[in-house]
């Protein structure tokens, strides 16, 4: 019985992990990367999982976490934006969580826009800058995406077998 409850909690950790892939304010991949830590520490599940796969996917966890913060940066930077671009893309992400699923997609896009456009960017710049965020907010959330479910598969596997 207390392992069952143990696991739960860890299950609840990837869910909220999970859901922190897509929403701005969570740590997601941590979470989740933490979720599936806590199963090699439960009795009844810590033969199921190796330290390799536990190891593995911490790495990769902590390059994918790197690589999202620096990959709207790098997009917007690449097509000359600057720090206004930047925290456009960054404060409208924000607030695009609040906005549902549209907003959190097109939040960057639009911040980003925006930011050009208060820095004296033209237009056509501002749009290209912009697109520059969104191109990299989408890779960082496809890698982060992909990442979630290798830690689900690892997940459900250990539990199943």
């Amino acid at each position: 019985m207390g392992d069952t409850i143990w696991i739960i909690l860890a299950g609840l950790l990837l869910l909220v992990g999970a859901v922190g892939t897509i929403a701005p304010i969570l740590p997601g991949l941590p979470l989740s990367w933490g979720g599936l830590l806590a199963l090699k520490f439960i009795p009844s599940t810590q033969d199921d999982i190796s330290w390799t796969a536990i190891i593995v996917l911490g790495v990769l966890t902590a390059v994918v976490t790197i690589l999202d913060n620096i990959l709207p940066v790098w997009g917007t930077k690449r097509m000359g934006g600057n720090k206004q671009v930047v925290w456009g893309a960054t404060i409208d992400l924000l607030v695009g969580f609040f906005l549902g699923p549209w907003g959190i997609i097109l939040g960057p896009f639009v911040g980003a826009f925006a930011g050009g456009l208060l820095s004296g960017t033209q237009f056509i710049h501002a749009v290209k800058q912009a697109t520059g965020a969104f191109v990299g907010y989408i890779a960082g959330l496809v890698l982060k995406l992909v990442t979630v479910g290798l830690i689900i598969s690892f997940f459900v596997r250990t539990l199943v077998i």
